[in-house]
């Protein structure tokens, strides 16, 4: 049986309990997962702002967290590159993307690979 990947992408920033709430529950669905720490330029570029915390400090922040198997830098904008380049069979989001158009967006790329969302 194949291990189940888990991809839970995020800026990660001024870390609170909703990310860590995001990890644990990704995790209890997952045999391995692999948390994308958004890079500074790209948070810049989705949200407007740079981050407060540097891209190495959220690393290092969240690889620490005992629900994560892998902290990786996330540096594509399209998240079927990611998945292109790592292979996770499940992709989690916050539900600050529930019901936009963006997630729904998400949801449907991905289902048609096959990725559960």
């Amino acid at each position: 049986m194949t291990a189940k990947i888990g991809y839970a992408a995020g800026a990660y920033d001024l870390f609170h309990i909703g990310h860590l709430n995001l990890l644990k529950h990704a995790r209890s669905q997952c045999d391995y997962l692999i948390a994308g720490v958004v890079d500074d330029d790209l948070v810049e570029l989705t949200k407007g702002k740079r981050p407060v915390i540097p891209l190495a400090e959220r690393l290092e922040i969240v690889d620490s967290i005992k629900f994560v198997d892998e902290a990786r830098p996330e540096i594509y904008a399209d998240k079927l590159e990611t998945w292109r380049e790592v292979g996770f069979h499940i992709f989690f989001k916050g539900d600050d993307w529930k019901g936009t158009p963006q997630g729904m967006t998400l949801e449907r790329r991905f289902g048609a690979v096959g990725v559960e969302v």
